[in-house]
Formats: C-alpha cells, sequence, structure tokens
C-alpha cells in the first residue's frame, strides 16, 4: 500500500468532504481516503497495483478542486 497527501484547493464545507471522501473511496484499489478540511488535505492509502495516482487525483479535479503538487 502507499500512502500520499494531496494539498487540495477549493474545499470549503462538509459536502466537499463528503464528495471527495465518497467519490475516491470508490475508486478499485484504494483503501482510505481522509479529507482534512482546515489543512486543505488529503490522505489517500491506495494499492497502486490497481489504481495510480493520476486516477486519484483526477477524480478530485473532475469535481472542481485543484491539487496542487
Amino acid at each position: 500500500m502507499q500512502k500520499v497527501t494531496l494539498n487540495v484547493q477549493g474545499m470549503s464545507c462538509g459536502h466537499c468532504v463528503n464528495s471527495i471522501e465518497g467519490n475516491v473511496g470508490e475508486l478499485n484499489g484504494v483503501e482510505s481516503v481522509k479529507v482534512h478540511l482546515a489543512e486543505g488535505k488529503v490522505d489517500v492509502t491506495f494499492d497502486s497495483n490497481s489504481v495510480g495516482l493520476k486516477e486519484i487525483t483526477d477524480v478530485i479535479e473532475d469535481q472542481g478542486y485543484y491539487v496542487v503538487e
């Protein structure tokens, strides 16, 4: 398992948290996802053999948020 912390801009409320955690959590290979709203960070633990980091960031950005590298 690989764990990354992403810096995500544009998150402002509980709906943002539920949207990201729900959609990223549905990806095959994602073990856990936790949004830290106040810090603007998202922790993701995933199996890199099943899902890539780009796919995870694409799902977040498709919802209108911006992932800062």
